[in-house]
């Protein structure tokens, strides 16, 4: 990477991976209730399935990570891979950012599987950072879905893209709800990054 790059800081769970999708499974499984009693519209704690009298979101999140190996045998969202091979094929600097590590005792599962599965789908990446703070990782674009995350991204000046989906319903955008949008807000970005223009993203 050099000056001359545009770098794009993509977030994996819920942004590339089907998170929300996987993680519905294996809490029917870990709920012993059937997948279609669990709503698809769900927050970014995972509260409306009733985990909290099981042991709650961070014990779900264990059983799916060692148990269930749900950072290497989730499936990407739709066109994900392929729109981030062509970005990166455009010169796009494919920056990986991601908050997989704040359990304790599994970091080495979780990042054995993260990159398993990036290779997996042949996901192309410069580099990857296992942090929660995604302000302190420069880019010059970001893809997010936690609200959180997105919310103190824009409040530091970052231009960030919201992935759809149910945990952020009310967030304003500019949005993408398929990976062709992220395909197309990611060039315009690029092409007002180049030509020092502004739109959407001021």
């Amino acid at each position: 990477m050099d000056e001359s790059s545009f770098i794009l800081g993509v977030d994996l769970d819920g942004v590339v991976g089907d998170f929300y999708g996987t993680m519905r499974k294996i809490a029917a499984e870990w709920l012993d209730r059937p997948v279609e009693t669990l709503t698809k519209d769900v927050g970014y704690g995972l509260d409306e399935w009733g985990i909290a009298e099981y042991g709650g979101y961070d014990r779900l999140h264990r059983f799916a990570v060692t148990q269930r190996n749900l950072f290497r045998d989730m499936p990407p969202i739709k066109d994900a891979p392929a729109v981030l091979r062509k970005l990166s094929g455009k010169g796009v600097y494919v920056r990986i950012i991601t908050h997989r590590l704040f359990l304790k005792y599994s970091h080495k599962t979780s990042i054995t599987q993260t990159v398993d599965w990036l290779d997996n789908y042949d996901i192309p990446y410069w580099d990857i950072c296992f942090i929660g703070d995604k302000v302190a990782v420069g880019a010059h674009l970001y893809i997010d879905d936690a609200p959180a995350n997105i919310e103190q991204l824009r409040e530091q000046g970052h231009k960030t893209i919201v992935f759809s989906n149910s945990t952020n319903k009310d967030m304003p955008g500019p949005r993408a709800d398929s990976w062709r949008d992220v395909e197309n807000l990611v060039l315009e970005a690029w092409e007002e990054w180049k030509t020092g223009t502004t739109s959407m993203f001021a």
